[in-house]
């Protein structure tokens, strides 16, 4: 590989190097020096102006060419005298074909050069492979695929912060397109926008296996293949509304006195005011109640009849929630459209199905059955909704329960988010994956920053600058912050389509 600049000072954390004349080094751009023990992998985290020339005989050059004399500012040599330099993090130290932490300088004046696919020939390939983007090298994708070791990776948890407009969807419909086929897994995709299905546009549903391992449920009239979403009240706890409702104490202990008391039929003794049970609460306390949840479960009620509007029922959807922790036991992508639902019905629906599955596999580790059972992954948009500050105050929930308690079940969530300062320390902490698209704001830099599993105090700047389809990894499961590279989702399914018109124009040849 050719030469791209020489090392000329600094210290461990900040290597000094000149850049050679007609290279163009790049901000986050990968770069390595060949020591005498192995070779030493550098990312760029800044990039500054270097000069021979003072700053005074270049402010005077500057203004003669500005006023149209440039024939008389031509330098000397001036590719020598000047120049750029880059500031250089050292990442790896290969040896023997080992990736280790650094812990030595590179010989002075050692030359760097680009790096190059053998470089990282240390990386393994799991059996459980999941597919995170290629490496990239500043903005050049390098033919060198990420594949880390699923299972460990999903129940985990994986946090993906970034700024609208940046590539979430994009990235998790290319992780979760490559989850499909795979038996070790299932993916629960809590789908508030209704896009990564793909009714009208290139969607999960364009999968080759999409007909045998993607099961859609939704409420708005629901395509061919498609399942209705309707669940029952009768699947409904009191633990249930924890992240819908906001509830006082009196409140909450109002809903689980009716539950005990009537059980199945807890929800309909509270709209239809069960005098019985009542008369033991405040007026105020029971109208409170009776208004967030006629307003959550779209209930109405005459004459001491409940009656409903939306996906909630007295009548059907008994087995709803069951048939989606059963496809989720069997490997299946279960994506739920939320997007005719208010929030605080969106978040029930989210919590009965995740509350379903925990105890599900709480159960079948007790029994010692667990181990053959796919990992399971909750995709969370907007997660600070469940998972944020301001709502665990209120008290626990299944989400905040999944990311303190689920790996020891095999369930993680997939949190996706724009605003992680919102979500508490001890929950970024357990999220051992994260995938860092662009970030504007530099509140947000420095909370995933913090919470990061490897040293990323000099990368804020490379965060800002990434673009769509760029993302840093940064995780328990890999050796280093590894950038990457995305493809664009709608370029993977055209592919697909291209392929699958190859084969009927060959198979129509035959029989022709």
């Amino acid at each position: 590989m050719q030469t791209v600049g020489q090392i000329l000072g600094g210290e461990f954390s900040k290597i000094i190097v000149r850049q050679k004349s007609g290279r163009n080094i790049e901000l986050g751009e990968l770069l390595a020096a060949d020591t005498k023990t192995g070779t030493i992998i550098f990312q760029v985290y800044d990039l500054e102006y270097g000069s021979q020339i003072s700053r005074e005989a270049r402010e005077m050059m500057s203004g003669l060419e500005l006023e149209g004399f440039s024939e008389k500012t031509e330098v000397i040599e001036g590719e020598i005298r000047n120049y750029v330099i880059a500031h250089l993090e050292a990442m790896l130290h290969i040896e023997k074909n080992k990736a280790k932490t650094p812990k030595c300088l590179a010989d002075f004046f050692s030359c760097v050069r680009e790096v190059s696919e053998k470089d990282f020939s240390f990386l393994s390939k799991p059996e459980d492979t999941m597919a995170l983007g290629m490496i990239r090298s500043g903005s050049k994708a390098l033919p060198i695929e990420i594949l880390l070791s699923g299972k460990d990776v999903l129940r985990h948890h994986i946090l993906i912060p970034a700024t609208t407009g940046r590539g979430k969807s994009n990235l998790v419909k290319y992780v979760a397109w490559n989850l499909i086929e795979k038996d070790w897994c299932a993916l629960l995709v809590l789908d508030p926008h209704d896009e990564y299905y793909g009714r009208s546009e290139a969607g999960l549903k364009d999968h080759p296996r999409a007909k045998e391992k993607v099961v859609y449920y939704t409420a708005d009239a629901p395509p061919a293949g498609a399942r209705t979403l309707k669940i029952n009240t009768k699947c409904i706890r009191p633990w249930h509304f924890g992240g819908a409702l906001n509830l006082s104490e009196p409140q909450e202990q109002l809903l689980y006195a009716f539950y005990n008391a009537y059980k199945e039929d807890w929800i309909e003794n509270i709209l239809s005011r069960n005098e019985e049970h009542a008369e033991l609460f405040d007026k105020r306390t029971l109208d409170v109640v009776l208004r967030q949840m006629q307003r959550v479960l779209g209930a109405k009620v005459r004459d001491g009849l409940v009656s409903y509007s939306g996906i909630f029922d007295n009548v059907s959807g008994t087995t709803t929630v069951s048939d989606i922790v059963s496809l989720l036991e069997s490997s299946k992508t279960v994506i739920v459209d939320t997007s005719t639902l208010s929030g605080s019905a969106e978040i029930l629906v989210g919590s009965i199905i995740s509350s379903e599955i925990f105890e599900r596999y709480k159960r079948l580790r007790q029994q010692g059955k667990l181990g053959g059972k796919p990992v399971v992954s909750i995709v969370l948009e907007e997660a600070p909704r469940v998972i944020g500050q301001e709502v665990l105050q209120r008290g626990p929930n299944i989400f905040s329960t999944i990311a303190r308690e689920g790996r020891k079940f095999n369930i993680g969530l997939l949190a996706i988010t724009q605003l992680p300062s919102l979500i508490p320390k001890q929950i970024l902490a357990n999220m051992n994956t994260k995938i860092i698209l662009g970030l504007e704001l530099a509140s947000e830099r420095r909370a995933i920053i913090e919470s990061a599993s490897q040293d990323l105090s000099k990368s804020e700047k490379t965060i800002a600058s990434l673009d769509m389809g760029e993302a840093i990894i940064t995780s328990n499961f890999t050796k280093f912050a590894v950038p990457i590279k995305l493809p664009h989702f709608e370029e993977i399914v055209d592919d697909v389509n291209k392929r699958k018109d190859v084969s009927k124009q060959s198979f129509r040849g035959l029989v022709s």
